[in-house]
């Protein structure tokens, strides 16, 4: 029995991002977190995917993010 998955992180965004994978990490980590609890109607739209909503969201630059000192 073979299954398949819809897949819609952003993985070619992923490989070509050439910055700092922890900060970008850490920033789809948070927003998530947001998403999440906003209860964000785009969730559903994802098939209730929250990181990979929260990655896509980054990678496309609707979202910014800025590491805070």
């Amino acid at each position: 029995m073979v299954y398949y998955y819809d897949m819609i992180f952003p993985i070619e965004e992923l490989i070509e991002y050439d910055n700092n994978m922890y900060e970008i990490t850490a920033a789809a980590s948070r927003r998530s977190y947001q998403l999440s609890m906003l209860k964000d109607p785009d969730i559903e739209t994802h098939d209730g995917k929250v990181v990979s909503l929260a990655a896509r969201q980054l990678f496309t630059n609707q979202i910014e993010f800025r590491i805070e000192e």
